[in-house]
């Protein structure tokens, strides 16, 4: 693949084929035959083909090496750290019990919405013991805003009781013991053991997903392949970082629908640029929260964090 094909030749410039016309003796000087031999032989014109490739359709035909794929991919990290260097987790929490509840009621909601819910719910059952002792129609009816509140109410009741009875009212540390937890899987257990205990971990959301899809890391869907595959690209130090870095990207330029392409830092180290408005006037408008001008998630966001705090719920309408 890329090869060029060799230019043409005339007829008569071709070796003399084996056999009977190898044989025959070259005609006198001074012949007409030997006149018509002494005339310049034409040259073919160069086939389509050996037309010089530009260096765009060279890359868009060779396929990328895992190596340059992985240099790629750490490139890019490197530089969403620097468009980022205040990633955080967009949960407002105080200790692991916060963290792994809010992140449980994240699930089909924004983590505006579960921070503007998580006040209420904190303030009336700050423990495990508290929540587990709940009456479940008054813990659905906090709830309630982050959607699907029956069924996250069970979770959050049956595992403030594991809680409370298997490891005396405190958050374990492990990955094996979290997803034991109701309404814990891996995503949840990575949140809560990267940003709560400092285990590293990557954190596949919808926003990790489809991004990491774009950049070409890997085609997988199923969230542990994806983690497993990006786990294989990156230093485990990097991990949680990685995740923060990312789904920020995911949820200020990189949209689902509409990329603001035009806009992005990493554009060129992007194969998807182009999916969505590469003009940078026009993608400008796309970005959001502190890329544009917007308040961001939490309440209560870390004091680096050069946005404008969200609103507690029912102030504002969300962007």
């Amino acid at each position: 693949m890329g090869e060029q094909a060799p230019a043409a030749t005339s007829e008569k410039a071709r070796p003399a084929p084996q056999g009977k016309a190898s044989a025959k003796k070259p005609r006198p000087a001074g012949t007409a035959g030997a006149a018509r031999s002494a005339k310049p032989a034409k040259t073919a014109k160069p086939a389509a083909s050996a037309k010089p490739a530009t260096p765009a359709k060279a890359a868009a035909a060779k396929p990328e090496s895992r190596l340059a794929m992985i240099r790629r991919a750490r490139r890019i990290n490197r530089e969403l750290a620097e468009v980022y260097p205040y990633a955080h987790p967009e949960l407002d929490f105080r200790n692991p019990f916060e963290l792994l509840v809010a992140t449980v009621l994240s699930a089909q909601t924004t983590d505006l919405r579960v921070n503007q819910t998580t006040p209420a719910l904190f303030a009336g059952y700050p423990t495990p013991e508290d929540m587990a002792a709940a009456a479940p129609e008054e813990l659905e009816e906090l709830i309630r805003p982050t959607g699907f509140f029956r069924a996250k109410a069970k979770s959050l009741l049956g595992l403030s009781k594991a809680l409370r009875d298997d490891f005396g009212g405190e958050v374990p540390g492990r990955l094996e013991d979290l997803v034991k937890l109701p309404g814990v899987g891996r995503k949840t257990a990575n949140v809560v053991l990267g940003n709560a205990f400092g285990v590293p971990g990557i954190t596949v959301d919808t926003h990790f997903g489809r991004l990491v899809r774009r950049f070409k890391w890997t085609e997988q869907v199923d969230p542990e392949k994806v983690e497993a595959e990006i786990c294989g690209i990156f230093p485990k130090s990097e991990w949680t970082m990685l995740s923060h870095r990312v789904v920020f990207h995911g949820r200020r330029i990189c949209h689902a629908r509409r990329p603001a392409c035009g806009a992005c830092p990493i554009a060129p180290l992007c194969p998807a640029y182009g999916e969505g408005e590469t003009d940078p006037e026009k993608a400008k408008k796309l970005l959001k929260y502190e890329k544009g001008g917007q308040p961001g998630q939490r309440l209560s966001p870390p004091p680096d964090y050069p946005g404008l705090p969200a609103a507690p719920l029912g102030a504002r309408t969300e962007p």
